[in-house]
């Protein structure tokens, strides 16, 4: 029996791996692209400088560096009639081989990259094509940098995930075990339906598992939203148009929010808040929004809230007004932990892209909050102050996840040899159908069930949540599923202390 001073040893071995790969992570969102051939380095986290970028895009846009900070590829989307696709682009921002026509549209928080786990090579980009209906959904395609000498290729494209409208908002954060992702999309229905769904996907180095579907009931499934994950990772903050803003308690573990608390309903009548983008302070005790323009009213703000404070909407604290032409737009904590954000000027139809001739303190530099963890006026917000190089910004920056963010130390998938002795599979094989599964499923088995012979479900951080006595000298058990929420399950046949084999079982309603 493997003794519990060696296994404390492994599971210390396993942490420090972990936690020295979460180092070397650090750099992977040293580089951003956005906007108008604009760029920030970050290499020097006290000293970030411009760079000239070869993307022009209004709105979404991705980007990914190497261990050690060197930009690997970037993505971003374009506005135009007609025009429904992203492209990614090299480090030479040139267009990657094979990298046009991705899947995409003309929004704002559409696209990301995550590295494909246990691959030191291979990357997904995350796209969305919202409203065209032809091409609507959720895609991935995957990246491979060892390809055309080193610049990339992308080898699968426009894989499809859904095919129904999706909010404009796909975000990623790491799973607990500090190796795996998890991903998401938001269901979008242009006749907002009260459902706010949220579509979450497991990805492994193996595959992308079916989503988990968790419908929350507390707003509507509209298309501008953002989900934003605090830097622990523990919570999360959706925002809306319709002035929706509620935060949840995340399980890294199992991918599914709960608790959740609304700091503001959405407004049904009488319209003064349109929350736009969002982050939080590298703390998690303050919270940042941008809002749009209110209906008939010309002015956009940048707001404070102490998420710490009794009473969370009195503690606003408004650090900026923009009047039009100017617009706030995105927000985004950066690798200085200061917080960036652009605005759009907006100098007439169509607005984009610029004539070369619109170039002005509003569009060529980006507003900071230098102390984003201090209360009020200490936050230290400069408007405008950090210049571009001549480049110019319109709404997006970058939709880069946390890339440093480890695993969830103390919990049950904290490392992914948790020290607990496995047990031995024996011998029999099993298949279960249909998966995913609703209400019902069954259990098939190559070799007929004995007589103390036992099926048990258990979550995805190994707590038992169902037991099962199947009938000896059967190969087939139908069991019920209908009770258990939306999920992913592990299905062990037990023959006394003996495991003969497991299946994994997805839970979908």
């Amino acid at each position: 029996m493997q003794s519990l001073c060696s296994i404390l040893e492994m599971k210390k071995i396993v942490a420090l791996f972990l936690i020295t790969s979460a180092c070397y992570a650090q750099n992977q969102n040293n580089i951003w692209c956005f906007g108008d051939s604009a760029g920030i380095n970050f290499q020097n986290i006290n000293n970030p400088v411009p760079f000239s970028s070869g993307m022009v895009g209004r709105g979404s846009c991705t980007s990914i560096s190497d261990t050690i900070g060197l930009l690997q590829f970037y993505s971003f989307t374009r506005e135009g009639i007609g025009n429904f696709s992203a492209q990614i682009f090299t480090n030479q921002h040139q267009i990657m081989q094979n990298g046009d026509t991705v899947q995409g549209e003309a929004w704002y928080n559409e696209l990301t990259i995550i590295p494909k786990p246990n691959s030191n090579n291979l990357y997904y980009l995350f796209s969305m094509s919202e409203t065209n209906v032809p091409t609507q959904g959720m895609w991935y395609s995957l990246v491979d940098m060892n390809a055309n000498g080193g610049l990339g290729s992308v080898i699968v494209k426009n894989v499809r995930m859904n095919n129904f409208r999706n909010a404009d908002c796909v975000t990623a954060i790491k799973h607990g075990n500090g190796r795996d992702w998890w991903v998401f999309s938001k269901y979008s229905n242009i006749n907002a339906t009260q459902f706010n769904r949220f579509y979450t996907y497991l990805v492994t180095p193996d595959t992308i598992m079916p989503p988990i579907i968790q419908n929350l009931n507390n707003a509507t499934d509209v298309d501008v939203q953002r989900i934003i994950f605090s830097p622990d990772g523990n919570k999360m903050m959706q925002i809306n148009v319709f002035g929706f803003m509620c935060e949840y308690d995340f399980d890294r573990c199992t991918g599914l929010f709960s608790n959740p608390v609304v700091i503001y309903p959405e407004q049904v009548s009488n319209f003064n808040r349109l929350f736009w983008s969002g982050t939080y302070s590298p703390d998690g005790s303050k919270f940042y929004a941008t809002t749009q323009y209110y209906f008939n009213v010309d002015t956009s703000y940048i707001i404070q809230y102490d998420l710490t404070a009794a009473n969370i909407p009195a503690s606003a604290d408004t650090l900026h007004n923009f009047v039009w032409p100017v617009q706030a737009g995105t927000i985004r904590l950066a690798p200085d932990d200061k917080l960036y954000m652009t605005c759009f000027y907006d100098w007439g139809f169509p607005g984009f892209p610029y004539p070369d001739s619109v170039r002005n303190m509003y569009n060529e530099n980006l507003s900071v909050v230098n102390y984003p963890d201090s209360l009020g006026a200490a936050c230290d917000f400069q408007p405008f102050s950090f210049y571009l190089g001549g480049k110019r910004t319109y709404w997006g920056l970058p939709n880069n996840p946390d890339y440093n963010l480890g695993a969830v130390v103390g919990s049950p998938c904290d490392t992914l040899t948790t020290g607990i002795i496995p047990q031995t599979i024996k011998k029999n094989t099993i298949m279960i159908y249909p998966n995913p599964a609703s209400t019902h499923a069954t259990l098939k088995s190559t070799e007929p069930f004995g007589n103390n012979t036992k099926l048990i479900l258990e979550n995805v951080i190994g707590n038992k949540v169902s037991e099962y006595k199947v009938l000896a000298n059967s190969t087939v058990y139908t069991f019920n599923t209908a009770y258990l929420v939306n999920g992913i399950y592990t299905c062990k046949l037990i023959s006394g202390n003996e495991v003969l084999d497991t299946q994994r079982l997805v839970i979908i309603k």
